[in-house]
């Protein structure tokens, strides 16, 4: 398969898998089954409209079941099928990952605006020349 074509094919399910918001919720429903409101209450700064959004997403991919109880209210939880289940572990590690080099990734954040600001102060004392 051609590097093009390889791109073409993995961009929109990187693109799904990728996103924030999909990433907290696959890594969430990895414990169990949850509840929509569940699920808002643990994935901190999702609005409703963007975790409807996203399961829908998810379970349009395979990623997510979607069952409801023939309960009053009905109730409906959300839980990963076996694909997304085999997406659970590499998206577990990458958690891990982050939160292990949270720290050092914050120094070399810190580190890049120091010296970026360091150059736009240089730029800004280097008088402009032919402008007078």
């Amino acid at each position: 398969m051609h590097v093009t074509e390889t791109c073409r094919v993995v961009a929109p399910v990187l693109a799904r898998i990728g996103d924030k918001w999909s990433i907290l919720i696959v890594r969430l429903l990895g414990e169990g089954p949850r509840r929509f409101n569940e699920i808002k209450r643990q994935v901190d700064g999702i609005s409703q409209r963007m975790l409807t959004l996203s399961l829908r997403g998810l379970e349009r991919d395979g990623l997510v079941s979607r069952t409801v109880y023939p309960t009053v209210p009905p109730r409906v939880e959300y839980e990963l099928t076996d694909l997304g289940r085999s997406l659970w572990e590499p998206v577990a590690a990458l958690g891990e990952w982050a939160a292990s080099h949270a720290e050092e990734i914050g120094r070399a954040q810190k580190a890049f605006d120091k010296r970026l600001a360091a150059e736009v102060a240089a730029r800004n004392r280097i008088p402009a020349i032919g402008m007078g």
